[in-house]
């Protein structure tokens, strides 16, 4: 009996309740139901709201429900609790259900404790998805089999049992997913650390700790892959167990791993031995923050994938939806939809891909972070900034009380909705422009989440 049969078998007696209907929890929930493991699905949206075709599937074959206002109440007449990754794990409900002795853990948990394979694990505020993509297709490459998942794609608990001790699990993890984990993986790489989520968190300091399981539970044969360049990142190196690999996008040259070199080659060093991989003009994937991606994920693999198969995937990997995504040419400009960036430093990295002054639009959800590292280079290199939802004061605030603002030529323009945004931009924009939707914030005050944004940006640019 595998560790994954024996889990289910012990389980099967027990009352399970999922928190939230999401992407990572539907399959769960039909793979614990096809178990017969009694299951309660709890989620806050009301009856009358909720997907009916998914409801008559999961009620048809035995699942519970408890919906609206107090969904919650259901969980403290279950033994086990999956809370949704988007979920605080210090929430006041869970913590109660906790000291009751109610057991509260995550898909992601479970599954790093029943993985059979080497795991492959990324962490950072900015970066991580394009990371733990093209590790993927690296590995991919290399002939792998890959299950990809965690904070991106599909849940991987649902097929545990389906995989095998020769395969791949690559999985981005978020502060989210951490805060609660025991268990490191195999590969660990933080790209980088800047204040993000603190309107959840509360707190840098368990912000950074969150991320810190993603190495406190690694062993002497693990790797750690950290970032150089960046302070948060480079300074968990004391946390270490086993093997630390940096990269550098700066040029600086770490004692083992992947660095920039001054010809703009993206070269591995291992032993003072130097290994030249691809120059930097050769990715297909744009900016300088792609080429950063690439050699943090060139320094997870190194030793598990051919450089010649590292080159082939950086020569044709079209890169991930949402993150600076090429969406059409009209009347000779340029549109492009950044939704994932949620932040000012993905936003910063995002602009110096275009090479030129761009129209951008930004604005949403406002998770307390700070503007102002972004508003000298919005005033460098946006020419016209449109800006909507919640944060629309706060980004002007920070932009026009920026020294550069005086000089800068930039014009800011207010509008109400994504439908006018893009009808805007559209009746501003010259031949030659690029237009991005870079909105430096999150989707939660007019959409669900990042990909509903970017979806609807496309929707509307399609249907100019």
């Amino acid at each position: 009996m595998t560790k994954a049969q024996k889990f289910f078998e012990d389980i099967k007696d027990k009352k399970v309740a999922f928190i939230g209907v999401g992407v990572s929890h539907t399959s769960l929930i039909k793979m614990f139901l096809s178990k017969g493991i009694k299951t309660v699905v709890c989620d806050k949206t009301p009856y009358e709201d909720f997907d009916e075709n998914l409801y008559v599937e999961l009620k048809a074959k035995g699942a519970e429900f408890s919906f609206g206002a107090n969904y919650l109440d259901a969980i403290f007449d279950c033994d086990i609790v999956f809370r949704t990754p988007g979920m605080y794990y210090n929430n006041d409900v869970l913590t109660r259900a906790r000291q009751e002795g109610i057991i509260v853990t995550s898909e992601m948990e479970v599954f790093f404790d029943l993985c059979p394979c080497k795991i492959y694990a990324v962490t950072g505020s900015d970066g991580k998805t394009t990371t733990t993509t093209i590790i993927s297709e690296f590995l991919k490459a290399q002939g792998k089999r890959v299950h990809k998942g965690g904070n991106i794609g599909k849940a991987l608990l649902p097929m545990v049992e389906m995989i095998s001790e020769n395969d791949v699990a690559v999985v981005e993890l978020s502060s989210f997913q951490l805060i609660s984990m025991r268990k490191s993986p195999d590969v660990a790489v933080v790209t980088n650390i800047s204040p993000n989520h603190l309107d959840v968190h509360g707190t840098m300091e368990e912000y950074i700790n969150a991320k810190c399981n993603i190495l406190n539970h690694q062993n002497a044969f693990s790797k750690a892959v950290l970032n150089t360049d960046n302070e948060g990142s480079i300074s968990l190196a004391p946390l270490v167990r086993g093997q630390l690999v940096q990269f550098s996008l700066s040029g600086k040259q770490p004692k083992v791993g992947s660095y920039l070199d001054e010809n703009g080659m993206l070269v591995y060093k291992k032993d003072d031995k130097i290994f030249p991989i691809i120059d930097k003009s050769e990715i297909k994937i744009p900016g300088m923050h792609n080429v950063d991606n690439y050699l943090t994920a060139i320094s997870a693999v190194w030793g598990d994938v051919s450089i010649e198969n590292i080159v082939k995937v950086a020569k044709t990997f079209g890169g991930v939806e949402h993150r600076i995504e090429f969406v059409r040419e009209i009347d000779g400009v340029k549109w492009y939809n950044d939704s994932i960036a949620t932040s000012p430093t993905r936003v910063m990295a995002g602009l110096r891909a275009f090479n030129r002054k761009i129209i951008m639009i930004a604005g949403g959800y406002d998770k307390k972070i700070p503007f102002e590292p972004m508003a000298a280079p919005v005033n460098e290199f946006v020419k016209i900034l449109i800006l909507m939802g919640a944060t629309a004061d706060k980004i002007e605030k920070a932009v026009t009380e920026c020294e550069e603002y005086k000089t800068s030529g930039l014009k800011i323009v207010r509008v109400n909705s994504m439908e006018e945004a893009v009808n805007t931009a559209k009746r501003l924009a010259r031949e030659g422009d690029v237009v991005s939707l870079s909105p430096a914030c999150a989707a939660f005050d007019l959409y669900k989440n990042f990909e509903y944004r970017g979806r609807h940006f496309k929707q509307l640019v399609n249907e100019l």
